[in-house]
């Protein structure tokens, strides 16, 4: 009995029962295997993340990685990218998608890593230096946004760089240098224009643009960095590229456009304070500003080289004023300033010498000429000529309007029938109606009030039915003038046309005057020297003191100093081919020291007038700026 129940019931150890110590003992060690296996896992996912964190993905922009190890060397990088390319890789292709995930949540943050230790940054630009790994990160995501990866070029195998676009305030776009062209992005650019073919050698690395919103991936069959540069797999496709290849270089262009825009503004700002008469005749070989021999409209008379003058010295100078620089008359700006308006000279043949220069500028500039031509020829106003030059394309016209005194010719009846010939003071030129409508206006009058009758004034002056039997040059002068002012004043609206009243030209006859055997012919260069220049005319004291009490603003164009330096510039012998018998007998007699050889002095008046135009297109802009 003792031995049954022995059997069913095992003895005991230490007072306790063997199979209950056997399962306690069994339930312990399942807990410490537990146990054993999450310290193992722990201190595998450990590992594993310290892998990862000496080994980041090129694309990677996980904010945590690249700041905590931002500051490492690209010379411990570079001893181990054998081993990073190869986990790099497959980690890539467990899990393809992590850089993506990483990015969306940095991104989403607006977050932006502080530059590495060797970049340095300078007019919103990136200089990278050699063997230096930097990271830029991109702004936060926008709609619509097309982000570029710019090629960073000589780049050595041990520089190995992510380049994003970094995150900037107040609408600043991110801006990088290319060491080959040495071009920077300029402020409020948007994008750089790549190349449309890279060929990327060895030891560097290609960066081509990707998808909106989208980082490029690296590729899984890439070299090794002792070999060539990584290579970053576009998923785009060559139409967006093309596309966004094309948005660049419009940004591109647009922005040279403002630069270019800027100066302008800056330099018509400059002008507008400038004195344009004082200054000095300079050297410039790349005037005239169109070729001797070029322009039919030039006549005889003008026409120099034509008529046999061998020396062009004369023909390469400009005006430079003290204050400014004067800008070379553009062609095609002017006669966009041009365009749908009237452009009206009206004198005596210097201001012809003026008009025909101007005709000369702009019709070179035009492709088809037979889109510039005369308006029906010459028309004539009682002895007051007119003749006026389409160009058609910008559908403006330049005239000329012959008035030499601004004043009219008349002819007084005398007892015997006959009719004696009178200055009418009191009248303006017959032919004022014709152009008192025009847009622009240049006036002069000046060297036929130096002839014989109009300087003795005997029998010649009238005012109404009175003629005096002698008036002072000076007088007639002003009277003319004023009764000119007057006309201007009634007729001319100043809101539509702006007035302009070139100066007295200065003449150079030496020995004589231009009837009385005066002389320029041996003169080929300007003079240099100030105090050789003569003493301001009378006359243009008369002038400016009849434009100062004007209602209507006249724009002065003082001319006479810089004219006066210029006794190399006129016809002298060489004003016409065929000569008469008189003239064959003395031709040093018959010179002409009054006017001008084309191209010549004509055209440093027009750059003016340009100077002007541009000022006044430039006032009226910012008129109509503060009116809206």
């Amino acid at each position: 009995m003792a031995d049954t129940t022995a059997s069913k019931h095992p003895p005991s150890i230490n007072g306790g029962n063997i199979v209950t110590d056997i399962k306690n003992l069994s339930s312990v060690l399942r807990t410490r295997r537990t146990v054993t296996f999450a310290y193992g896992f722990m201190f595998a996912f450990v590992a594993f993340t310290i892998f990862l964190a000496f080994s980041p993905s090129p694309n990677s922009s996980s904010p945590w990685f690249a700041n905590i190890f931002s500051t490492s060397t690209s010379t411990s990088a570079a001893s181990s990218d054998s081993y990073r390319s190869q986990f790099s890789s497959i980690f890539s292709y467990f899990l393809p998608n992590n850089t993506s995930a990483a990015t969306s949540q940095e991104q989403g943050r607006g977050f932006s890593s502080p530059p590495s230790q060797n970049a340095t940054r300078s007019n919103n630009s990136l200089s990278q230096s050699p063997s230096t790994k930097t990271e830029v990160k991109d702004p936060p995501s926008v709609k619509n946004l097309t982000q570029s990866t710019v090629l960073q070029p000589n780049r050595t195998a041990n520089s190995s760089a992510v380049v994003k676009e970094p995150a900037f305030a107040n609408n600043r776009t991110p801006t990088a240098v290319n060491s080959d062209k040495g071009q920077v992005l300029k402020p409020n650019q948007t994008t750089v224009a790549n190349p449309t073919t890279n060929q990327v050698g060895a030891n560097k690395s290609e960066n081509t643009p990707t998808k909106s919103g989208s980082l490029a991936k690296e590729g899984s069959g890439n070299q090794d960095k002792g070999d060539a540069g990584k290579t970053v797999a576009s998923n785009s496709t060559a139409s967006p590229v093309k596309k966004q290849s094309n948005a660049m270089k419009q940004s591109n262009e647009t922005n040279s456009g403002m630069e270019v825009k800027q100066e302008f503004d800056n330099l018509v700002q400059n002008l507008a304070n400038c004195d344009f008469f004082d200054g000095e005749w300079v050297k410039d070989d790349s005037y005239p500003l169109y070729k001797p021999g070029s322009c039919s409209l030039v006549d005889e008379q003008f026409n120099c080289i034509h008529n046999g003058r061998p020396d062009k010295g004369y023909q390469k100078y400009k005006w430079k004023p003290k204050g400014c620089t004067l800008p070379r008359l553009n062609p095609h700006d002017m006669l966009d300033m041009l365009r749908g308006k009237r452009l009206v000279f009206v004198g005596d043949s210097l201001n012809r010498n003026m008009w025909e220069s101007l005709v000369c500028i702009l019709k070179g500039s035009v492709k088809d000429r037979s889109k510039v031509f005369e308006a029906n020829g010459r028309h004539h106003f009682r002895g007051e000529a007119s003749y006026s030059f389409v160009f058609k394309d910008y559908n403006c016209t330049i005239e000329f309007f012959v008035s030499p005194f601004l004043v009219q010719e008349w002819e007084m009846p005398v007892k015997d029938g006959s009719k004696k010939e009178t200055l009418r003071l009191d009248l303006v030129g017959r032919s004022s109606s014709q152009y008192k409508s025009a847009d622009i206006i240049v006036f002069n009058t000046g060297h036929w009030w130096t002839h014989d009758k109009t300087s003795k004034g005997k029998d010649y002056y009238q005012e109404g039915t009175h003629v005096y039997n002698e008036l002072n040059v000076l007088e007639a002068f002003r009277k003319a003038l004023t009764t000119w002012a007057r006309w201007v004043d009634a007729n001319v609206n100043p809101m539509k046309s702006l007035v302009f009243f070139r100066g007295y030209s200065a003449s150079h006859f030496s020995g004589g005057q231009w009837n009385s055997g005066g002389q320029c012919d041996s003169e080929v260069e300007p003079i240099k020297n100030v105090t050789y220049l003569r003493e301001y005319p009378s006359k243009m004291l008369v002038l400016e003191k009849v434009l100062r009490n004007m209602k209507t603003h006249v724009t002065y164009l003082n001319v006479t100093q810089m004219t006066d330096y210029r006794k190399d510039g006129h016809p002298s012998v060489y004003r016409k081919q065929n000569l008469s018998p008189e003239e064959r007998k003395s031709p040093m007699h018959f010179q002409d020291c009054s006017h001008w050889c084309l191209p010549g002095v004509p055209d440093a008046w027009n750059e003016i007038l340009y100077a002007n135009l541009l000022v006044n297109e430039k006032q009226k802009q910012q008129a109509q700026k503060r009116h809206r």
